[in-house]
C-alpha cells in the first residue's frame, strides 16, 4: 500500500498472491491456503443479476469439470452481498439457458466483498471504469501461490473462456517441459524452445532430434 497516496497497487506477475479471509457462497475461505497444491483462477465480475456476468457464469459452469481435470480451482468475486450471490446462482441454475448451457450447477465459490477489501487488494476496481463495481479481472495463480498471469476486461466485454483455459494449459505445459508457447498456440501444436544462452546452446539445438530451427534463436518442436 502506498501510504502517501492511500491507494493500493495491483499485484504483479511473479508476486505471491495476496492472502485474505472472506465469506463465500460455500462458507468461510482462507485464500490461497485453502487450495494448497492447486492452480487457482480468481476472477471478479461487476455485479450479480446483470446480463454479461450471467453469460460468463454459465460459461464457467459448463467448463468447470475441464478446469477440475487441470487441477484448477475457480473462485469468483463481486462487491454484492451473500444473499444476492445465492439468489442469483439459484436463478441461473433454475431458469437461464444460454449458448447450450441449461440447468447447470455453479459449483465454485463466490466471494462476498461488500467492503471492497479483496477487490481493492487485487486492484479489481478501476475508477476510470467504475467506482462501485469490479472490472472483469482474472488472476492465474500456481500451486506455489505465485501469480503467473493476469487478464483484465472492461465492464462491457465478456471474457473468452477458451483463452482462459488455454492460459492454464500453456502455463502447466511450460512448467512441465521447460518450453514456451508461440503466438496463437493451442494444445497439441508445436512449442518453442527458450532463447539460447550461449552459442553452444544454439548449435546444440540445431542438432537436437525433433527440433526445427527456423533461425538460431527460434526453434520449435512437438511434445
Amino acid at each position: 500500500m502506498d501510504m502517501d497516496n492511500n491507494t493500493w497497487s495491483m499485484p504483479r506477475i511473479g508476486d505471491k498472491a495476496p492472502e485474505f479471509r472472506a465469506m463465500t457462497t460455500h462458507g468461510k475461505l482462507n485464500f490461497p491456503s485453502d487450495y494448497a497444491g492447486k492452480w487457482k483462477i480468481l476472477f471478479s465480475h461487476p455485479a450479480d443479476f446483470t446480463p454479461v456476468c450471467t453469460t460468463e457464469f454459465l460459461a464457467f459452469a459448463k467448463m468447470q469439470k475441464e478446469f477440475e481435470a487441470l487441477n484448477t480451482q475457480i473462485v469468483g468475486l463481486s462487491v454484492d452481498s451473500l444473499s444476492s450471490h445465492i439468489a442469483w446462482v439459484r436463478n441461473i441454475e433454475e431458469k437461464i439457458e444460454w449458448d447450450g448451457a441449461k440447468n447447470v450447477e455453479i459449483g465454485f465459490p463466490i466471494i462476498v466483498d461488500l467492503s471492497k477489501k479483496v477487490s481493492t487488494l487485487y486492484g479489481m476496481i478501476m475508477p476510470g471504469e467504475s467506482n462501485n463495481a469490479c472490472v472483469r479481472a482474472v488472476f492465474f495463480i500456481d500451486p506455489a501461490d505465485k501469480i503467473r498471469a493476469i487478464i483484465y476486461y472492461p465492464l462491457n466485454l465478456g471474457r473468452n473462456f477458451d483463452e482462459i483455459k488455454r492460459v492454464i494449459v500453456g502455463l502447466q505445459t511450460s512448467d512441465a517441459h521447460e518450453v514456451a508457447m508461440p503466438a496463437n498456440w493451442q494444445p497439441g501444436k508445436d512449442v518453442v524452445l527458450h532463447y539460447p544462452v550461449t552459442t553452444d546452446d544454439a548449435k546444440a539445438r540445431v542438432a537436437e532430434e525433433g527440433v526445427t530451427c527456423h533461425e538460431w534463436y527460434l526453434c520449435s518442436k512437438k511434445l
